[in-house]
């Protein structure tokens, strides 16, 4: 099996086994088992490389009806975590030149996830650690609407941190 498709086999597992399985991001479940989450995989180190691949697959996003979200998975850069905060917020600036504000966003999830204000093993970091730096391109209506129709999304973070710091309680270690 060549490098990419491990990369993504192993993002569609930790997706499938943490996210869904521990019901991290209820929203998930449905367009994973619909098979509407598009796996895009950028292996340049280059930022300027990774964000023209942004830009594209937020066009096909665009295009695509029946893709409800994208992962862009970055396995070989943005390492760093601070780095990777950095070029975030460059993602979030690509959106609105190209006239998809309100459109779309971009959730952000890293192997060393850090919410400001949390101790770095905190097992509430992992509710956005992932197997490689990436970035999630989320339609924003669907986002609304899932919200809408969730009873309780306030209480999704609390829920999330609690499960989290349970396991590592149940476990004595860090999930």
């Amino acid at each position: 099996m060549n490098t990419e498709v491990n990369e993504i086999q192993a993002t569609k597992t930790w997706l499938e086994q943490f996210v869904i399985g521990l019901n991290l991001c209820p929203f998930a479940a449905k367009p994973f088992r619909e098979d509407r989450i598009h796996y895009a995989l950028e292996a340049s180190a280059e930022p300027t490389q990774i964000a023209e691949r942004l830009i594209d697959e937020l066009e096909r996003l665009q295009t695509s009806p029946e893709i409800e979200t994208t992962l862009l998975i970055i396995p070989n850069a943005l390492d760093d975590f601070d780095v990777y905060w950095d070029f975030v917020e460059v993602a979030e600036s690509i959106i609105e030149p190209l006239g998809l504000m309100g459109i779309f966003q971009i959730a952000s999830f890293h192997p060393k996830y850090c919410f400001e204000g949390v101790e770095t093993d905190d097992p509430a970091n992992r509710t956005n650690r992932s197997p490689y730096p990436m970035l999630h391109l989320l339609r924003e209506q669907s986002l609304s609407e899932a919200i809408a129709a969730h009873p309780n999304v306030a209480g999704i973070p609390e829920r999330n941190v609690a499960v989290l710091r349970g396991l590592k309680s149940k476990t004595g270690e860090a999930t």
